[in-house]
């Protein structure tokens, strides 16, 4: 093949580096572990272990992975049937996997049952590495020649700028930047249809897949670096190497080999030699604050280590001098060590440090970045999530910061009632019952106000959107923060950040979603399940939000291109997806009802219209039925209407019925504290002594219990098992422990509310950057934000932060953001950030406060 342009120049380079480094995999020797996968000193070799996700599909998390030295490289090991599949493209079914600890093999059985496709994929420790081989049942349909292969594919941010070196002869460096030719790759007469979602989507872009950038029948990536350094040689046919970011921005490199007509055992056997050195060690990971530690309050920071790390004993806190020098002002031991998942964690504890200043931590060689120590060490740290990423996420309006403008004014063709009986690829549905006075694909007029993007896309969540109002109605209700950096203009649809107005700025955050929420009431009756794209091609775009549509309301009448005044003939409206959601109709009762409150001094009339539209929508609900439920959650059945029953108590002082019913599920709520009957200390004020007394009886026996919980992991919060990391979990849990502490301090204490916000800024395994973008001295520099395709983040916004790849490998890649399930930001979670950050700045301030109230009785 001919040289790339950037080649040229490293061919003697790495002629010389590649013949002199350690033969690949040299010297590995993989075994089975007792938690099934293969594992060696530096390198595990997992095989569905994870598998795809039911809702998300292909989420770059499953098939067979490799880890190497402490990074997961390489993921989706696995017959698929394009060369650079996409979140949508077909997948294969798990029919089993199995791992073999006596011949050290992994196997897992596979199967395209729409194309009538069988096959095992096999792999099996060998000198240096491993071998892939793919047995197929019967030889491959002909259908499918040409279009199955087995891929595998490699990380973007470990491999792009790296050399590879093709059969030890021809040389190129891996782009940066998506730059691959591409062809068409329509389907086959026959095919089973997609369904139609799929179907349209890859038509409007001509069926493109990108062609191979190089090819043979050995391939090594990273050549010149030994830490991520794999070789792959086929003994069957070719090896392409493509670059999935040309057909998805969230793509990652690819090899593939083709499966050859007629053939079923070893139809592909690869032979990976990932590189190996034989006494690496993953170096300490310090976990801590990025933000700091509040003088008076515990200090903890928490080491992961490898096992196989021989650790000293102790640690050392610097202090920073105006000279630029660090002195040592504190050392210690550290914990024992507390096995969990794959790492042996040790905490260091320098509480007894109280002198405010800049400091630093050190163990066994490596230094934190510096961090302060500070009596008021939360209170600047929930602001940017509030006036950046909460006002960049303001739907129907424009956002500009000075110079900088994040979108212009969007969706103004808000929305299309959408089809009956169609299920969507995000989770959305309807059925014959459309539950709305509009006929399918007509305009529903007032949706074109307020609301916000939800997440990374710019879909309205009816949860999302009515919990975000909820919360940040708590916040104003339970703090009453008075910053005002941001000019909201409803009727002029703009924001300014930077530029106050006068009225706090969580107060507009909650009219802004206000106004959405009643547009849907006053529409169709009730809240919407949510405003989503129509089709993937509008679904998939990132950019200004403002460019997503229009802004023009359908008129079939025109032609694709017309426009006329305020109509066009463009298809691009977004969808009302309406449904009779009985969980939804609560929630919007809670949402308004605590808006109420909130807005009450500072927007009376939209107060009032909130207040009503709650009563109202509640009184709809009474008499009905409860819908079914999947068996794990009927035991929360009878309490769907709880926090609609709470918020209505609250805004009505105590009304009748809502104090009825609250008194109805009071017992309820105390046998789930920790799901939602914490909550009921809300209601406390407004219930007779009894109830109190009730509560502390409950919260006496839940503590233990919540206590041990906490124990099992060396961080002290709620873990992260699930597809999606937790921080919106952890956050959820100091609220929850802040609230049970103002109601019962000698039960519960303040720790848990600053564990949970430490933790959030940095105190979690597998790195130690603030979850919280733009805050503290190191923060995810990339997120899954709308901005995501300029490699950036939103300030302000938090991600979910580590997930496990299982069994037991805890993964947040920092400089990587095209993992919604590590990475995407929400509006939910930053509002869960923002009281979270209250709650323990209103902590420490108590505590500063009863100190300067005690000095002063001395």
């Amino acid at each position: 093949m001919p040289f790339r342009p950037r080649a040229v120049l490293l061919l003697s380079m790495l002629t010389t580096l590649f013949l002199s480094l350690p033969a690949s995999g040299a010297d590995l020797h993989l075994k089975v572990t007792s938690n099934g996968y293969l594992r060696g000193r530096g390198v595990s070799v997992m095989l569905y272990n994870d598998t795809y996700s039911p809702i998300f599909f292909d989420q770059k998390d499953s098939a067979m992975q490799i880890i190497l030295h402490g990074h997961r490289v390489a993921t989706n090991g696995s017959v698929r049937l394009s060369p650079t599949p996409e979140q949508w493209s077909l997948i294969p079914h798990v029919d089993a996997h199995q791992a073999d600890a006596a011949n050290d093999r992994l196997t897992a059985r596979m199967s395209y049952p729409a194309y009538h496709l069988s096959y095992q994929v096999v792999v099996t420790a060998e000198p240096g590495g491993f071998r892939v081989s793919v047995n197929l049942d019967k030889p491959l349909p002909a259908n499918l020649v040409g279009r199955a292969g087995f891929n595998l594919e490699f990380l973007p941010s470990i491999y792009e700028n790296k050399s590879y070196v093709v059969d030890n002869s021809s040389y190129g460096v891996m782009p940066q930047y998506p730059e691959s030719q591409m062809t068409a790759y329509p389907p086959k007469p026959g095919d089973p249809k997609p369904v139609w979602y799929i179907a349209q989507w890859r038509k409007a872009r001509n069926y493109m897949v990108p062609l191979p950038f190089a090819s043979g029948h050995s391939i090594t990536l990273a050549a010149g670096d030994p830490l991520n350094r794999v070789s792959v040689t086929s003994d069957s046919g070719k090896i392409a190497l493509y670059d999935g970011r040309n057909q998805g921005l969230n793509g990652w490199f690819v090899m593939r080999t083709m499966i050859p007509a007629g053939k079923t055992k070893d139809a592909v056997v690869w032979h990976v030699r990932p590189s190996y050195l034989p006494n690496w060690t993953r170096q300490p990971m310090i976990a801590h604050s990025q933000a700091g530690y509040a003088t008076d309050f515990s200090k903890v920071a928490i080491i992961e280590l490898d096992p196989n790390f021989d650790a000293p004993r102790t640690a050392e806190l610097l202090r920073l001098a105006s000279d630029g020098s660090y002195k040592k002002v504190y050392e210690a031991q550290v914990s024992a060590p507390m096995p969990w998942l794959r790492y042996h964690y040790v905490k260091f504890d320098f509480s007894s440090v109280k002198q405010p200043g800049l400091y630093k931590i050190e163990y066994a060689g490596e230094k934190t970045a510096v961090f302060p120590i500070a009596k008021n060490i939360y209170d600047n740290t929930w602001q940017t999530s509030l006036d950046c990423f909460m006002a960049e996420q303001m739907d129907h309006i424009r956002v500009r910061d000075v110079y900088h403008v994040w979108h212009g004014l969007a969706h103004m063709d808000d929305a299309e009632q959408a089809q009956p009986n169609i299920k969507e690829f995000d989770g959305y549905f309807t059925g014959p019952n459309l539950y709305s006075p509009y006929k399918p694909g007509q305009h529903i007029p007032g949706l074109n106000i307020g609301g916000w993007f939800d997440a990374g896309d710019y879909d309205s969540d009816v949860f999302d959107q009515l919990g975000t109002v909820r919360t940040m109605a708590l916040i104003e209700i339970t703090f009453h923060p008075k910053w005002d950096e941001l000019s909201v203009n409803e009727t002029t649809r703009n924001v300014v950040m930077h530029q106050p107005d006068g009225i706090p700025d969580v107060v507009e955050q909650v009219e802004h979603g206000v106004l959405q929420t009643l547009a849907q009431v006053h529409a169709v009756g009730h809240p919407l399940m949510g405003i989503h794209s129509s089709n993937l091609k509008e679904y998939t775009f990132v950019g200004d939000g403002a460019s997503q549509t229009d802004g023009r309301i359908y008129d079939p009448k025109l032609g694709p291109n017309q426009i006329k005044g305020d109509y066009s003939g463009k298809n691009d409206d977004r969808w009302a997806w309406t449904n009779d959601n009985m969980a939804a109709d609560y929630s919007a009762v809670a949402s308004l009802a605590a808006a109420s409150e909130a807005l009450k001094g500072w927007n009376d009339a939209l107060s009032k219209q909130s207040l009503d539209a709650a009563i109202k929508l509640w009184k709809s609900q009474q008499g009905r039925p409860m819908p079914p439920m999947p068996a794990r959650f009927r035991r929360f059945m009878g309490a769907m209407d709880w926090p609609a029953d709470l918020e209505l108590l609250i805004a009505t002082n105590g009304a009748q019925p809502y104090k009825q019913r609250v008194e109805k599920l009071f017992p309820q709520m105390l046998q789930q504290i920790g799901f939602q009957g914490w909550t009921a200390v809300r209601a406390l004020p407004y219930l007779d002594a009894s109830y109190k007394a009730e509560f502390r009886k409950a919260l006496e026996a839940y503590m233990p219990q919540m206590n041990r919980q906490m124990a099992a992991t060396p961080f002290g919060v709620p873990p992260s098992r699930g597809a999606w990391g937790g921080s919106g979990q952890v956050a959820e849990f100091g609220i929850q422990m802040y609230f049970l502490h103002e109601a019962f301090p000698d039960l519960v204490g303040p720790q848990y509310t600053l564990r949970a916000a430490n933790y959030l800024l940095g105190t979690h395994p597998a790195s130690n950057v603030s979850y919280i973008a733009g805050i503290g001295t190191q923060s995810k520099p990339k997120t899954y934000s709308n901005n995501r395709g300029d490699n950036s983040y939103i300030p302000g916004g938090m991600i979910p932060g580590y997930i496990v790849i299982n069994p037991d490998f805890p993964e947040c890649i920092t400089n990587f953001g095209m993992l919604w399930y590590e990475d995407e930001t929400t509006i939910g979670a930053a509002t869960d950030w923002i009281m979270e950050a209250n709650a323990a700045e209103a902590i420490v301030k108590q505590q500063m406060a009863q100190g300067a109230s005690q000095k002063a009785g001395e």
